[in-house]
């Protein structure tokens, strides 16, 4: 009864427009009082103390600082030099704007963990450039929101992050690791349709009779970005610093640059940055937060045990098992944020995942890999939404391009749960 509740609740709330971090709070905190009322309000002890533990992780630390980053790297004038560097490296051509967006934003990941810090410094750049182009706005925006896609796969990583703190055994360097070949081949997998697409409806008419910037010019101008994942990953790698104190790292290099190297920030500009990183920041956490309510909930309650049991017994065998979590997942992700996704869901699957003997990192890979998918995926697609904000268009008018480009990514995901090598080979060649 009081488990029907638990969700009866949090569906009601989220319906009822309720957002989703306090639904998952005031859903758990109920339902802990009812299950708690013999001892009256001392259950409800529980609450706080769950408040705390979901933020008290050491791990999490690192989230307000690369948010930070992305937003220092957004003012900082990074992504225009990249832009103009990799423009010089393919040319001018039909299809040639698209594919330099895609791979910039590939590049940025190596730099923030934010998709929607990514869409806003690169769609700030392209979606002008491909207007002028003559690229249709709603096309440069299904383009610039799903190439900040692969930012949550290319290391670092907000949502690695948030699963390492859910999942013992699956460390963040190992994360990082898994997660570089999936999200090199996402970017690829969007480059083919993102280039056909612009040649067969002959979009960029105007491109060819834009300048090409000069190679060497543009690669002293681009150095300092170019540097930045170097010293990121490079240092974790090194040992130098863990993956916490290289976003800390991240932060001064990135105000190094943007206010000492490229002066494009100012001191009066940092309120502002820090403002915007905080709000952001404070979102996610407060929602990772409400969500330990929930997860304690679960627990207690004894949800967790029968649904693995259900589902092991179901007689779908192993594949078709891990088929309906991706379907199921996939249906969700047009609906949640990837983070309350995880928060959700994880401590529900992570008995079926150990069922069935699945490689944690491995499967933080694929469930990483559908919220990627779920960030350009209408009607709630929190990427989507800022590259439409920047092109000025309504999300409805990019259904027809951004179909294409979310099956592509959805084959890498295939090509990944097919192949677990392609996660797991890199961390176990670095040792993880």
């Amino acid at each position: 009864m009081i488990t029907t509740l638990l969700f009866v609740a949090f569906v009601v709330m989220l319906f009822a427009g309720v957002p989703i971090g306090a639904a998952l709070g005031l859903a758990g905190a109920v339902c802990i009082a009812i299950a708690n009322r013999d001892v009256q309000w001392f259950g409800l002890l529980a609450v706080p103390q769950n408040f705390y533990a979901g933020l008290g992780k050491y791990p999490l630390l690192a989230i307000p600082m690369f948010v930070l980053v992305g937003s220092i790297f957004d003012r900082s004038g990074v992504a225009l030099r990249l832009v103009n560097f990799a423009t010089a490296i393919v040319g001018r051509g039909p299809g040639m704007l698209p594919l330099v967006a895609i791979g910039v934003a590939m590049f940025l990941g190596g730099i923030s963990g934010s998709g929607p810090a990514n869409a806003a410094a690169v769609g700030g750049v392209m979606i002008a450039a491909m207007r002028r182009a003559g690229y249709p706005p709603a096309y440069s925006a299904s383009v610039v929101g799903a190439a900040a896609a692969t930012d949550i796969l290319i290391p670092p990583s907000v949502a690695f992050i948030v699963y390492s703190v859910l999942v013992p055994g699956a460390s963040v360097p190992a994360l990082f690791a898994a997660g570089m070949v999936p999200g090199v081949m996402a970017g690829l997998a969007l480059m083919i349709p993102a280039v056909w697409m612009a040649r067969r409806h002959k979009m960029g008419a105007q491109e060819a009779s834009l300048p090409r910037p000069p190679f060497w010019k543009s690669l002293r101008e681009a150095v300092w970005g170019l540097a930045a994942p170097v010293l990121i990953l490079g240092g974790m790698r090194a040992g130098w610093f863990t993956p916490t104190e290289a976003a800390v790292v991240a932060v001064f290099y990135g105000l190094f640059v943007g206010m000492v190297v490229h002066q494009t920030i100012r001191v009066r500009d940092l309120f502002v940055i820090l403002r915007e990183s905080g709000e952001l920041s404070a979102v996610i956490l407060l929602v990772v937060s409400l969500a330990g309510i929930f997860a304690y909930s679960l627990s207690t309650l004894g949800v967790i045990d029968p649904l693995t049991r259900a589902i092991v017994n179901s007689g779908l065998g192993e594949y078709g098992v891990l088929s309906l979590l991706i379907l199921m997942l996939v249906t969700l992700g047009m609906f949640l944020d990837g983070i309350s996704i995880f928060l959700i869901f994880v401590p529900l699957l992570l008995p079926i995942v150990h069922h069935y003997q699945w490689d944690v990192v491995w499967f933080g890979v694929i469930l990483t890999l559908k919220v990627a998918l779920g960030q350009f995926t209408p009607p709630l697609a929190v990427n989507l939404m800022v590259s439409c904000r920047i092109a000025r268009v309504p999300m409805e008018d990019t259904v027809r391009w951004v179909g294409w480009m979310l099956f592509s990514m959805f084959l890498v995901m295939v090509a990944v749960i097919a192949w677990p090598p392609l996660a797991t080979w890199l961390p176990h060649q670095l040792g993880y």
